[in-house]
């Protein structure tokens, strides 16, 4: 686990999320569905302006309020709280009533009329004979408001159908202008500026899209759980806020930069000036961006000016970028480590050694030897050879920083990854990146040996309380979805990611035993962009290679 105290950013304590429930309440139109929203005032304490869906917070009668509704045999106590409290809010804000008469007919309009929106709702509805619909409202998806907000809120989005013949009616206190809107429509109209929305609106707009009608939405949610269950952290882009979920390459950075939410950390990616991750790790990109490397390969310093510098993955040839890394560490670089011997990692070491021995340093590229197998251009022998589970260790008066060597042959033969054991931090190199697969290129690469280094990886972060991954291209990747964060599951989810396409691979196989590669490849690689298919091969030739036994 990350030493608090090597963090960037003082902690805090983000407020407490209160209890909230918002619906959707959807209606099919000829060009698919729409969703009711409406404008929030612009004098309200969250969301001023905002277009919405109706909701509000829980309250205490909503609780108790469970034998004046309607319950599916699968909808919990809690469950049924929340869709009661989202049927008072739309009442509330709008005048939608989702209830039935004792006898099940739907809710008249004289009823409706008949009951106010400024006193106790569920008393009202008892006083009527009306039951609520909650069997007819489905959770949809799960936030809770950002960490960085003054006022937050722990809210399911729920989703119900329209009921027919009733026309929303805003209160024109808290709410506006109550529009019908199709998904796509909204999204458009935000991006054009004329339809202000927020982040959780949006991803959720986003999702909702893809669905043709109002039974489709409904049959998608009929198994009681959330799409996805999110707390959006941000960061700065441009100099401006911006919002991801857990799923999304920046999350983990921010969870690792900025745990209590603050936005001050910068996700633009530039060359010339290092970024801060810790007190003690830094990662300047070098300017090499491509279809191969992302934004560039990372470098990364770990130390400080007591202990002194370790550089992983110095990079290309570039001596722009080689100067950089000297100047970082102020000259005082004890060791530079390649995680492999490939032309976007390894050859920059050579110039960073020649640097530090005209200033009157000695200093060990370190790593491991490439194999027979290696690319002319990947060949690379080192001053010190790393063995698998050695240390490399860097001490200062107050700290120790230690490297522990991991060799996970796959990507590359010669490939290492490292672990720096007082923080629970993975430097994976090649083996595990951001937001997408790592190519396992034969004769040097291996899939077999990938997936076993996976294995591999995983125990040692288990033993180790790994929570995060920095690799050589992209974002520091953190647990998708749940906290405590874990690098176990980032590498679980990746294997199991790996084995479903060697699933895929397998079965293009049989459906065309006589065919090659150029065959197998649109079947097995039907969901990747054909512009990626040329470097496709190689990992699909890997693929056929481990499953006949090579």
């Amino acid at each position: 686990m990350v030493r608090t105290h090597l963090q960037l950013h003082p902690p805090r304590t983000p407020a407490q999320p209160l209890p909230a429930a918002t619906v959707l309440l959807l209606r099919d139109a000829p060009n698919g569905i729409e969703v009711l929203m409406t404008r929030r005032s612009l004098k309200a304490s969250f969301a001023p302006g905002a277009y919405v869906f109706p909701g509000g917070g829980i309250d205490a009668a909503d609780a108790t309020s469970h034998p004046l509704a309607h319950r599916r045999a699968t909808q919990d106590d809690l469950r049924l709280t929340q869709a009661i409290a989202a049927i008072r809010e739309s009442f509330e804000e709008l005048g939608v009533l989702l209830a039935r008469h004792s006898d099940g007919t739907p809710v008249t309009a004289k009823t409706q009329a008949a009951i106010s929106r400024q006193t106790a709702f569920a008393e009202q509805c008892a006083a009527h004979g009306l039951k609520l619909c909650a069997d007819e409202v489905y959770v949809l998806a799960h936030w809770v408001t950002d960490r960085d907000l003054p006022k937050r809120f722990d809210v399911p989005f729920l989703v119900a159908r329209m009921p027919d013949g009733q026309i929303p009616v805003a209160d024109e206190k808290e709410q506006f202008e109550p529009v019908w809107v199709s998904p796509s429509s909204a999204l458009q109209r935000h991006a054009s500026g004329d339809f202000f929305i927020i982040f959780p609106t949006i991803r959720t707009l986003e999702k909702l899209q893809s669905y043709a009608s109002v039974d489709s939405v409904l049959a998608a949610c009929a198994n009681e759980q959330p799409w996805f269950h999110s707390c959006p952290r941000a960061g700065l882009l441009e100099g401006k806020d911006a919002r991801f979920m857990e799923h999304e390459p920046p999350f983990g950075e921010l969870a690792l930069t900025c745990p209590d939410g603050q936005i001050v950390h910068a996700l633009d990616w530039q060359s010339h000036t290092p970024v801060r991750l810790l007190t003690h790790v830094q990662r300047l990109t070098a300017p090499n961006p491509s279809m191969m490397t992302g934004p560039g390969t990372n470098s990364y310093l770990i130390g400080d000016t007591q202990s002194g510098y370790v550089v992983v993955d110095p990079g290309p040839p570039d001596a722009e970028h080689v100067q950089r890394l000297w100047r970082a560490c102020g000259g005082d670089i004890r060791a530079i480590i390649c995680t492999h011997s490939h032309p976007d990692h390894s050859p920059a070491a050579w110039l960073l050694k020649n640097l530090c021995a005209d200033a009157g340093c000695t200093v060990q590229v370190m790593g491991l030897p490439s194999s027979a197998h290696a690319r002319a251009h990947s060949e690379f022998v080192p001053d010190t050879v790393l063995h698998d589970g050695e240390t490399v260790v860097l001490h200062s008066d107050a700290e120790t920083h230690t490297l522990r060597v991991i060799h996970t042959r796959g990507h590359a033969a010669n490939h290492l990854c490292l672990l720096l054991q007082e923080d629970g931090l993975l430097f994976s190199g090649d083996h595990v990146l951001n937001g997408s697969t790592t190519v396992v290129d034969p004769p040097d690469g291996h899939m077999g040996d990938y997936l076993a280094s996976l294995d591999k990886l995983i125990v040692a972060c288990q033993q180790w309380h790994v929570q995060f991954i920095l690799p050589a291209h992209g974002y520091v990747l953190g647990n998708l979805w749940a906290e405590p964060y874990s690098a176990v599951d980032c590498i679980a989810r990746l294997k199991a990611h790996r084995l479903k396409r060697e699933d895929k691979v397998r079965r293009a196989m049989q459906s065309l035993p006589n065919g090659s590669l150029q065959d197998w490849l649109p079947l097995a690689y039907d969901d990747v962009p054909e512009a990626l298919w040329p470097v496709a091969i190689r990992s699909l030739q890997a693929h056929v290679a481990h499953l006949s036994g090579q």
